[in-house]
């Protein structure tokens, strides 16, 4: 069994179905993307891990076995929506959400200290939190999120208000917690975050699950079988030397060197179009057109809504 599992949930609020029958299957240590549009039922989900409410049928399981109530204890959640109290004290909030999660004042105090000397915001201690930008309180509710080392986490667009500098040094630390054995959910609308951080993806759309799957295994299921090949010398007629098993989706004349965009047809290989190339052309590079993730998950759901 996986560390944390999501088995044939769904859920539903009068007329409105939020999840039909959404299976995830999460292993330790791993970074995975929960991904889909606005009104997908990615927040429904969330809220029943953290038991906010409960699905209609289906089960969740934490570290092998059902999910418990004092589970909350290991889970930490950075919400999208921040929910700190903005005319107490960081310090004195930090430290009571510290408590409210089961560390001791003493554990506490020691651990914030750490944290706050690691982002560099120890003057910010007796501030209020309405003092601070909407980065900074998202530092602060960072800390409070990660403080009592949780087994999961779960980000909600964990960067957004966040300069690329701020926004950087959060990556980093997703990751260490990652290196340091948890186990962390990102949700987020910024596919190049996924990119850089994800592990595994699964994308949820119109309460359905449509997409599950190693990032890189996904992108490649959708590659398209286009190729930039970037060449010097006169390459003339280049759609009659390549015949009808490529198409020529772009060619660009430079000064130095010229650029082509080829598309496979009729399940030709690599070799086949080198090898027409090759005795006509010098070549510079040879590259395949990956799908970024961006243009996986629109591809995805608008197939999926058709």
């Amino acid at each position: 069994m996986s560390f944390f599992e999501v088995q044939n949930v769904s859920k539903s609020y009068a007329a409105h179905r939020a999840l039909t029958d959404v299976s995830l299957n999460i292993e330790q240590g791993q970074v995975f993307g929960l991904l889909g549009p606005n009104g997908a039922g990615k927040t429904t989900l969330i809220r029943i891990i953290n038991q906010i409410t409960a699905p209609d049928s289906g089960k969740v399981f934490f570290d092998g076995r059902p999910l418990r109530a004092n589970d909350i204890y290991q889970i930490g959640y950075l919400p999208e929506e921040r929910g700190l109290y903005k005319k107490m004290k960081v310090g004195e909030q930090a430290l009571y959400l510290a408590q409210l999660k089961g560390l001791s004042r003493r554990d506490a105090l020691k651990k914030l200290k750490y944290w706050f000397e690691k982002f560099e915001i120890q003057a910010w201690w007796d501030k209020k939190l309405q003092e601070l930008s909407k980065g900074m309180q998202q530092k602060v509710q960072f800390i409070c999120t990660v403080l009592h080392d949780p087994k999961l986490l779960i980000f909600d667009e964990p960067f957004s208000g966040f300069d690329p500098i701020n926004a950087n040094l959060l990556k980093q630390e997703i990751l260490n917690l990652r290196e340091n054995g948890a186990t962390i959910i990102f949700s987020t609308h910024n596919m190049s975050s996924v990119e850089e951080i994800c592990d595994h993806i699964a994308l949820i759309n119109k309460s359905k699950k449509i997409l599950d799957g190693n990032i890189f295994d996904v992108k490649a299921q959708y590659k398209t079988e286009t190729f930039d090949v970037v060449y010097k010398g006169d390459f003339r007629n280049m759609d009659k030397v390549l015949g009808t098993d490529f198409k020529i989706l772009n060619h660009t004349e430079r000064e130095h060197f010229n650029e082509v965009t080829i598309k496979h047809l009729n399940g030709t290989s690599n070799n086949d179009l080198l090898m027409k190339i090759a005795p006509l052309a010098e070549i510079v590079s040879f590259s395949e057109r990956i799908p970024s993730m961006n243009e996986v998950f629109i591809r995805v759901v608008e197939e999926n809504n058709q």
